[in-house]
C-alpha cells in the first residue's frame, strides 16, 4: 500500500463514521470557500472552486452544504485562511508533506510539529522532502466507463503523461501545466470524474516494517484529525497484515 493521501479511515474504529463524515465535510467546506473567496464564487469562472465542489460530491457532500460553503466566501463573518505547507520524517526515513488551510499559522505549526515528535519523526523546513515526490494533476475514472486502452488512447489524445489502470479505477497523470485542459477533454468524452485535484505523488516508496508502520499510521491518523490539515502525503508501503489490524 503506497502513501498516496488516502488514510482518512485507518484510524478510526467502527461506529465512528457519522464523526469521520462530519469532519471531512468541514475540511471540504474550508477549501470551497476558501476557494470561492479567491476567486468568483462560479464553478464555470473558478477552476479552484470547482475542484473543490467536485470533491465534496465525490463524498455525497448535501447540495445546501456546499451552496453555504460558496455563500460564506462573501459573508461579513468569512474568515481569512492561509495555505501552509510542513515537510518532516516520519519513523523509518519516510517522508511526509502535510497540507494546512489556517487562521492561525502558529497554533497549526505547533500541534503539526507535536504529532511528529510524539511520533518519533521530526518537522523538517519547507523543501526538505518534496523533491522526493512529483506535484501532478491527477484525475480518476471509474473502471466501467473505459477499457484500459480507450482510456490510454484517450489520455493521450488529451496531453496526459501517464495512465494507471487497477481493478476499480483509471488514474491519468498530467503535468499541472496540462491539468486543466486534460480534465476538460476527458469530460467532454467521460463526463465527469470521481476525483481531479493537483497531488503529490511519491517518486519511489519505502517499505517499512509493522513497527514503524504503525507509528506512521498513527502519525498520519492524528494529522488528518486535525480540522486545519487537508491532505497528508507519505512514501512509505505496509503489509496487508498490518494494514488490516490497524483497520480492525
Amino acid at each position: 500500500m503506497a502513501g498516496h493521501s488516502q488514510f482518512k479511515n485507518i484510524m478510526h474504529k467502527k461506529g465512528k463514521q457519522d464523526a469521520i463524515r462530519s469532519k471531512l465535510f468541514s475540511k471540504l467546506a474550508r477549501e470551497i470557500t476558501v476557494a470561492a473567496k479567491m476567486g468568483m464564487p462560479d464553478v464555470n469562472m473558478n477552476p479552484r472552486l470547482r475542484l473543490a465542489v467536485l470533491a465534496a460530491r465525490a463524498e455525497n457532500m448535501p447540495k445546501d452544504n456546499i451552496q453555504r460553503a460558496i455563500n460564506k466566501a462573501s459573508g461579513a463573518d468569512a474568515e481569512n485562511y492561509e495555505e501552509v505547507r510542513y515537510e518532516g520524517y516520519a519513523p523509518g526515513g519516510v517522508a511526509v508533506i502535510v497540507e494546512a488551510l489556517t487562521d492561525n499559522r502558529n497554533r497549526t505549526a505547533g500541534e503539526v510539529r507535536s504529532y511528529f515528535t510524539k511520533a518519533g519523526g521530526a518537522l523538517a523546513e519547507t523543501g526538505a522532502v518534496s523533491f522526493m515526490f512529483d506535484h501532478v494533476g491527477l484525475i480518476v475514472y471509474d473502471k466501467k466507463v473505459a477499457s484500459d486502452d480507450a482510456m490510454v488512447d484517450a489520455a493521450i489524445e488529451a496531453g496526459a503523461d501517464d495512465v494507471q489502470s487497477g481493478e476499480e479505477e483509471h488514474e491519468i497523470l498530467t503535468s499541472i501545466e496540462m491539468f486543466k485542459d486534460a480534465q476538460k477533454a476527458l469530460e467532454a468524452k467521460f463526463g465527469e470524474p470521481r476525483k481531479a485535484a493537483i497531488v503529490w505523488r511519491p517518486q519511489n516508496t519505502i517499505v517499512v516494517d509493522d513497527e514503524a508502520g504503525e507509528k506512521i499510521l498513527r502519525l498520519i491518523g492524528a494529522l488528518e484529525d486535525n480540522d486545519d490539515v487537508q491532505n497528508v502525503t507519505a512514501n512509505f508501503e505496509i503489509s496487508d497484515a498490518l494494514l488490516a489490524r490497524m483497520q480492525g
